[in-house]
């Protein structure tokens, strides 16, 4: 993946178990925890390119959420504040090897960001 590439979908859920029943079933979806997110199963799609997660719904976040591969999220949310939107979730470890950051653009919508080189669970 390269800097711009949407690489992830996150579906709030309201059931984890229930949900990944249903998108497997719908979409032929794989869907797996990696180990240590056990709250967080991922899919792929059967083309073995898009994917995403499942994700317990929370207050705030009840519509899909795209996340963006950028190669500094530290760069990426300088450039979010300067150009009117704003840093909802600061830059956070995901592994040893990946980041994540949430930003809300001038429209109010959330998008997510990632930075790294996190592996298949």
């Amino acid at each position: 993946m390269a800097h711009g590439d949407v690489t992830h979908l996150e579906i709030p859920v309201s059931d984890l178990e229930s949900a990944k029943d249903f998108y497997a079933d719908l979409f032929g979806w794989e869907i797996s925890s990696p180990p240590g997110f056990e709250e967080y199963p991922m899919w792929r799609a059967p083309n073995k390119i898009s994917g995403g997660a499942l994700t317990p719904r929370e207050e705030g976040f009840t519509q899909p959420r795209s996340i963006i591969e950028v190669d500094s999220i530290e760069d990426t949310l300088a450039k979010v504040t300067a150009g009117g939107g704003k840093v909802v979730q600061p830059r956070a470890p995901i592994d040893e090897t990946s980041w994540w950051a949430l930003f809300e653009d001038p429209d109010g919508n959330v998008i997510g960001l990632f930075e790294g080189s996190m592996q298949d669970g």
